[in-house]
């Protein structure tokens, strides 16, 4: 590991929870994709299997923030185990629908609630940002590794959800993401040493994080982008089947998350001067204009090659919006600020993900491409007028935010 993540990973239990952390976000990959394969292998139709996902997604959406602005009051252990154990059981009486062949409405109502599931990679990165506040050499790096576990489980996840509902039976790949969130999340919060502080929002401006004009720039433009990984996704998975190994899918999809994982992991080592405001916009045009060779592929080793081009843009940009959503949010709002860009993710895959699954049934794979194509595009057009706001100075954080939180690393090093 080179030299600048060796450093990160000199404090105390940042090994442990990065490692908690990449098994609870393993269902961030295998989630949305594993109800794609399950419900278009049971019942053969890819826009119900779009629907179901973009549900998810979106009930993630509006309930990730809540559990996010509880966590900023009250501490992580006390308010992700509750939301762990509505999500989990979520999940069972989804997979048990699927395989009864109950209604519809039935799925629907079982896949909103499994909404409730924690943002952990809002919660991992909340911890390194409390280690290394005032570091932000360190921070940079941080959320590089953070990215990079992002990007591996996106190329571990689609590989074992998708083979595993498609080799094994139907309902494992999200039986397995479940496992694997119900284990991150009881791992993460059982170490309390490097959880950081609850806060009380002292400063009396109460309200959303969303208050933040550059924190509103980032979540919209993270709706196109998330509806960029969304329709690529499950257009992906067409493809595949179109071309006679629907199974492969979940390795082009690793593909694609690798190009941003080794970029990621080069994007970390670099300390860049100049506005990261400019690098973010930067990052959403590169991929927007990535989305348009994936139109021209005709087999899936060319769209292999195409995704892996496309990724290296992702992780990033990734880091940048974190590093803006730092420097943009209070910190006694900092997990929900960090989870409204996920929201923003969210809200973009689940119209990514049914825009796809009807283009998909009505144009065929190929033509359906052009769904991330004009995603990438609103998410240009979206990021240039916000890019003036996310440039203007930003106030002094609150003092007695930052006095708190000195406080409370002080009693835990006493």
């Amino acid at each position: 590991m080179p030299s600048p993540y060796r450093a990160i990973f000199a404090a105390p239990g940042t090994l442990a929870f990065s490692a908690a952390g990449l098994l609870g976000r393993m269902p961030l990959s295998m989630m949305g994709v594993g109800i794609v394969a399950m419900v278009s292998h049971v019942t053969g139709r890819y826009s119900l299997a779009g629907w179901l996902s973009a549900t998810l997604a979106l009930s993630a959406a509006v309930l990730g923030p809540q559990v996010s602005r509880l966590v900023d009051r009250h501490g992580q252990g006390r308010v992700l185990r509750p939301a762990l154990l509505i999500s989990a059981a979520a999940v069972a009486g989804l997979l048990v629908s699927v395989r009864q062949g109950a209604p519809h409405w039935v799925l629907f109502a079982f896949t909103a609630c499994a909404g409730c599931i924690p943002a952990v990679g809002a919660m991992t990165r909340a911890r390194w940002a409390a280690i290394y506040h005032g570091s932000p050499r360190e921070l940079h790096t941080a959320y590089a590794f953070e990215s990079i576990v992002d990007e591996v489980c996106f190329i571990v996840g689609p590989i074992v959800s998708i083979g595993l509902s498609t080799v094994w039976f139907p309902e494992a790949g999200p039986l397995l993401a479940t496992a694997f969130l119900v284990v991150g999340v009881l791992w993460l919060t059982a170490q309390r040493a490097t959880e950081p502080a609850p806060h009380r929002d002292t400063s009396g401006s109460g309200g959303s994080a969303l208050r933040s004009p550059g924190l509103r720039v980032l979540a919209l433009t993270f709706v196109a982008t998330g509806a960029v990984f969304g329709s690529v996704d499950v257009v992906t998975v067409a493809f595949a089947e179109e071309q006679g190994s629907k199974a492969s899918a979940s390795l082009v999809l690793a593909v694609y998350a690798l190009g941003s994982c080794l970029a990621g992991a080069v994007f970390g080592l670099l300390h860049l001067k100049g506005e990261p405001a400019r690098r973010w916009v930067v990052g959403v045009c590169a991929m927007a204009v990535s989305m348009i060779p994936l139109q021209l592929a005709g087999n899936l080793a060319v769209l292999a090659v195409a995704l892996f081009v496309a990724g290296l843009a992702i992780a990033p940009t990734m880091v940048t919006t974190m590093a803006l959503v730092e420097a943009h949010v209070p910190r006694a709002k900092l997990t929900e600020g960090m989870t409204w860009t996920g929201t923003g993710l969210a809200v973009g895959v689940s119209l990514g993900l049914s825009a796809s699954g009807w283009a998909v049934d009505e144009y065929g794979a190929g033509a359906a491409y052009a769904v991330p194509a004009a995603a990438g595009a609103l998410a240009v057009v979206v990021a240039f007028p916000g890019y003036r706001r996310l440039r203007r100075p930003v106030p002094t954080r609150e003092g007695r935010d930052d006095e708190h939180i000195r406080d409370h690393e002080g009693e835990r090093v006493a």
